[in-house]
């Protein structure tokens, strides 16, 4: 692996990084680092699909605004550069847990599983073009999110 890929291999886990730090802090517009504008997501097989970086936000709004202190832990990332280095696929195991505000303060959820990426390399840096979550184990009640 030359220079090149391990530098575009770091900048897209910066950008997970990013991602969680900016949910965490509700920090919506670091989003846009993370994001493509024409972004596709799919959280939970279909579940919640979104077209659109502005969409996405707003789903993940409708699901945090509401909810109390989250913490998404990230870890294991594995990155693949293509070739032409302007495009990568990316998986990164995450663990979600998020706690209930106001008289939801008592309940807890976490969500357990994996954030899988294409990338596209832009004069701006690295941004998902599609971004999906993949749940494997959810502890808890959804009720502490806003949208529940």
């Amino acid at each position: 692996m030359d220079s090149d890929h391990v530098a575009a291999a770091l900048a897209i886990a910066e950008a997970h990084s990013r991602y969680a730090r900016a949910l965490d802090e509700r920090n919506w517009p670091m989003l846009d680092t993370v994001f493509a504008p024409h972004v596709q997501a799919d959280y939970n097989s279909g579940e919640f699909r979104v077209d659109g970086r502005a969409e996405l936000v707003a789903m993940i709004r409708s699901h945090l605004d509401g909810c109390g202190p989250t913490q998404h832990l990230l870890g294991t990332p594995h990155v693949e550069v293509g070739d032409g280095e302007t495009d990568a696929r990316s998986r990164i195991y995450v663990r979600a847990a998020h706690r209930g505000a106001g008289a939801k303060q008592p309940l807890l959820y976490e969500a357990l599983g994996e954030y899988v990426a294409a990338w596209k390399r832009t004069p701006d840096g690295w941004r998902a073009v599609h971004w999906a979550m993949r749940v494997n184990l959810e502890i808890g009640t959804r009720d502490v999110l806003g949208s529940h």
